[in-house]
């Protein structure tokens, strides 16, 4: 039986959208900016600590580390750069949470390296979005209202994402294998929520489903 949605997307795809309404529809816990807070406490997260950290964070990795927490949203970072710890440190904090959040079952998980940190789980639905550059630019243009840095993230985070992954899980980012789906939104969001419970409720009903 499937107990966990796990939402992978590109930049602008739509996700932060998606997800909630699957959530709601499925009546789960959504766990995307929540993913956030809940680490942020187990870091007990202060400005000061994080100012004084930074510079020992090579440049490289910090700037990873903030696409990592940035999660779905189409607009900013949940966090002010001096809110984020390490990478090193933010992913086992990530994992933690994750792996908490999916024993308990019954929620929603957008990104955060989930496909990987629950890749050996057979009650977890895994689906990947993906839409044409120019929807995914028409998305994140609504919420910059900037036309110039709906571009430079459209352009730049999805790369950023992949070089996240390929550090931390030596994988390609997307992992095909890793997904049951891979679905294009440019259709539409609710369109897109259908299809995604449409397959998890074909997939609950194979024979063996309630033994997963």
């Amino acid at each position: 039986m499937k107990r966990i949605l796990v939402i992978e997307r590109e930049y602008g795809a739509g996700a932060s959208v998606i997800a909630a309404r699957a959530a709601q529809r499925l009546g789960w816990k959504l766990l995307d900016h929540e993913l956030t807070a809940e680490i942020a406490r187990l870091a007990k997260v202060s400005p000061e600590v994080c100012q004084q950290r930074e510079e020992r964070v090579d440049s490289w990795m910090y700037r990873l580390a903030k696409v990592f927490w940035r999660g779905s949203h189409e607009r900013s970072a949940p966090l002010n750069d001096a809110d984020i710890l390490d990478a090193d440190r933010l992913v086992c904090l990530t994992q933690q949470v994750v792996e908490q959040a999916a024993a308990a079952g019954h929620c929603v998980i957008v990104g955060r390296g989930a496909p990987y940190f629950l890749r050996n789980r057979d009650d977890t639905f895994c689906v990947f979005l993906y839409a044409p550059r120019e929807v995914k630019f028409r998305r994140v243009r609504a919420e910059t209202k900037n036309d110039a840095e709906a571009i430079n993230l459209v352009d730049t985070v999805d790369q950023e994402r992949a070089d996240f992954i390929r550090h931390y899980f030596k994988a390609q980012w997307p992992s095909r294998h890793l997904y049951h789906a891979m679905l294009n939104t440019a259709d539409g969001e609710e369109e897109t929520v259908n299809t995604i419970l449409g397959m998890m409720d074909a997939a609950n009903k194979r024979p063996g489903a309630d033994k997963a």
